[in-house]
């Protein structure tokens, strides 16, 4: 095999013979490129300006994109429309040469394509007649958790929303029936009980959660402009709110769930082995088949169980591998006896990699996160934690399933160095970079800096125990599992039992976090295999550019380099992570980063 070193000299002497030639070139080359990266410009923004028209927002005083008076169009009419858009803007793209662009509109272009190519995909296998899988549903999200509105007009535009409810959630219903008669639908095992997270919609007046804003008025707003738009808002709750939650539920419990489909694999869906290829390329922005995913996992999966057999040895436990899950999923001591213990645990795992936040970023944002328990309403199906900009959601349902020594790993996937800290830095870090970029995501590229932040824990001296080791290494092995059971379900025909007996064999996940993962696996097919395929993507990186660099790495500026790009596909990012190591692993932030002491 050649060694990396070989593969970079090799690759710096093709760069070196193409500087010559672009520099003969350069001439008549600038003009070109002004072009090319004029027409690609007004390409991606006019496409993102109109896909926020279509999603529903508005911009405001400052030129931000905000939520409007009106929910999304769905119907599918308006996917018809969408498509239409999208593939012109496809052919548009296509009659750029990409040659002429310069390098930072090369990137905006693979980008570009890839989202659009994903959201083309999505309406011609009609993924909009399926608006929900075992954990995330249409219905929920429609209101902030946390605060309020800046102002008395972004009040008035939610309670416009509000009274909007009735006729958005018809065009889904709509859709849904649409899925129901042609077999696309979620598996029916993965909706059994997912009816109840409508219930708490059906509470009147300040008891209903779309009151939440309300709690938290700015005090800029008059009294007067205050009483009337709580006035409003209740009126809304009562005539638009509960009534179409009721109306959903009854459809709900009585059609959609009833008639979901049985089979399992998204092959047994319409075209279900090109659909399934799709939502890999979607998830992933990899071009990778089942077979290929499949056994890359059953490989990580043998890696990482002898790392796990290791780490069980230095406990000094005797008994089996299987004997050892157990003992870890009964003792009490594993255990919070209260949520705060729990959020509290989390806190102090956040707080101790913050230590070590200087070291291991170049660039830090200033804007920090919450720890928030996951909402009573989704709890029970809802995964163990979820991370984003202001906040991280850490699933205090069910305790005695929340074991202690998986915490350290999920809180920083979820918050830092992971999803939250990330999603600061793609607002704040330097270097001007389009809106519609800024404001994307890819699973692959943020799922896989989400595995690798639990890796870097190591590093970093987060994990205090083996037990809390052997919770990151547990957490490492759900996501290869992944890459087995996605797989193994959708392209090989696994039942849910194989599913669930090969995750809870291999990790020390609780029964309760086995059944909700594995049904989140079967209603939203290639999501998951996104996880591990990035994270390896980046380790095999930083291998190679600690062994091409030498004493010359600076795991800061690696860091520095991925999370710059904010959100790219995973070919773009290992290509700029190669550029990074052909220049000589500099500091990307110079005026930023002094030298290292």
């Amino acid at each position: 095999m050649t060694s990396p070193i070989v593969r970079r000299s090799a690759r710096a002497a093709v760069l070196a013979c193409a500087a010559l030639f672009m520099a003969a070139c350069a001439s008549t080359s600038t003009t070109d490129t002004a072009g090319a990266d004029q027409k690609l410009r007004e390409l991606y923004e006019s496409e993102y300006a109109w896909r926020q028209q279509t999603q529903g927002k508005v911009k405001n005083d400052q030129g931000e994109w905000k939520s409007g008076s009106q929910l999304p169009e769905v119907d599918a009419a308006a996917q018809a429309e969408h498509l239409a858009y999208w593939e012109k803007a496809l052919a548009q793209l296509d009659a750029i040469d990409t040659d002429n662009l310069s390098h930072e509109e090369q990137i905006n272009a693979a980008v570009f394509r890839q989202i659009v190519t994903s959201l083309a995909d999505q309406v011609r296998y009609k993924t909009y007649e399926a608006p929900l899988n075992s954990d995330t549903f249409f219905w929920t999200g429609l209101y902030p958790r946390i605060g309020g509105f800046d102002n008395a007009e972004g009040y008035r535009r939610y309670i416009g929303r509000l009274n909007d409810l009735p006729r958005f959630f018809n065009d889904n219903v709509t859709n849904m029936r649409a899925g129901l008669a042609r077999g696309y639908t979620p598996p029916q095992v993965t909706l059994i009980g997912r009816d109840k997270s409508i219930e708490a919609y059906l509470v009147a007046g300040e008891g209903n959660p779309y009151w939440t804003p309300l709690k938290d008025m700015p005090s800029s707003i008059s009294a007067q402009d205050a009483a009337a738009l709580r006035q409003a808002t209740l009126k809304a709750i009562e005539e638009s709110v509960v009534p179409a939650y009721r109306k959903l539920g009854q459809f709900m419990q009585n059609e959609y769930i009833p008639g979901a489909r049985k089979t399992l694999a998204a092959r047994e869906m319409p075209d279900g082995e090109a659909f399934y290829q799709a939502q890999i390329r979607r998830h992933t922005t990899l071009n990778l088949t089942p077979a290929d995913i499949h056994q890359r996992g059953l490989d990580e999966v043998a890696r990482i169980k002898a790392e796990m057999q290791a780490t069980i040895q230095s406990t000094g436990f005797e008994g089996s591998f299987e004997e050892f899950l157990e003992f870890l999923r009964t003792d009490p001591q594993f255990y919070a006896k209260t949520p705060r213990e729990l959020l509290s645990y989390s806190a102090y795992v956040a707080k101790r990699a913050d230590e070590k936040l200087g070291a291991t970023l170049g660039f830090l944002p200033r804007r920090r996160f919450t720890i928030l328990p996951v909402p009573d309403a989704i709890a029970p199906f809802y995964t163990s934690g979820r991370g984003g900009l202001n906040s991280c959601l850490m699933n205090t349902y069910d305790l005695p399933s929340r074991a202690l020594y998986n915490l350290p790993a999920l809180t920083l996937h979820e918050c830092a160095p992971g999803h939250a800290l990330q999603a600061a830095i793609a607002l704040e870090a330097p270097g001007d970079i389009p809106e519609f970029r800024a404001k994307n995501y890819f699973s692959g590229y943020g799922e896989g800096w989400g595995l690798y932040t639990e890796w870097l824990g190591i590093q970093m001296g987060v994990y205090e125990t083996p037990y809390e080791d052997f919770g990151r290494l547990s957490y490492e092995m759900w996501r290869a599992a992944r890459l087995v059971i996605d797989t193994g379900v959708h392209y090989f025909g696994w039942s849910r039992e194989q599913a669930l007996d090969y995750l809870q064999s291999h990790t020390a996940l609780s029964e309760h976090e086995v059944t909700t993962e594995i049904d989140r696996y079967i209603a939203w097919p290639g999501q998951a295999l996104a996880y591990k395929l990035g994270e390896m993507m980046i380790r095999r990186e930083r291998a190679e550019a600690e062994a091409a660099l030498g004493t010359d790495f600076d795991q800061r500026y690696f860091h520095d380099v991925i999370l710059g790009l904010r959100s790219v596909p995973l070919p773009v990012l290992e290509a700029e992570l190669n550029r990074w190591v052909d220049g000589g692993g500099a500091n990307p932030y110079p005026e930023l980063n002094p030298a290292s002491d």
